[in-house]
């Protein structure tokens, strides 16, 4: 699972919660490992791995819950990686990033713990 945008925030395991639209398929107890980026290698260009996620829960929900639970999104931009990011600003990154046109779409929640 790639973190380009969040690779420090792995590396000094602050980061223990990320939202994917896909990975559905996702476990408590899955091993996932962190990399900075899984595409766009250049030929030769190594893989940098940041570190093992152990899956606590994945579950689907609306990104827009973020925006209905105001306490809801004070705990989780912290955990995402974004503690001085306003809600706002979080929204309109995410569906940047991943080609979304609104928040009203549903992603998958997946929290972490690391594995030493």
């Amino acid at each position: 699972m790639a973190f380009s945008f969040t690779s420090p925030q792995i590396l000094d395991r602050s980061k223990t919660v990320t939202r994917r639209v896909g990975w559905r398929f996702l476990r408590p107890g899955d091993l996932v490992e962190a990399v900075e980026k899984a595409r766009g290698l250049k030929k030769g260009e190594p893989v940098r791995r940041l570190a093992v996620l152990r899956v606590r829960s994945a579950r689907v929900e609306p990104l827009a819950r973020l925006r209905a639970d105001p306490r809801y999104a004070e705990d989780e931009l912290p955990r995402e990686g974004y503690p001085c990011w306003t809600l706002d600003e979080f929204l309109d990154f995410f569906c940047r990033a991943n080609r979304l046109t609104s928040a009203n779409a549903d992603v998958t929640r997946i929290e972490f713990e690391y594995v030493d």
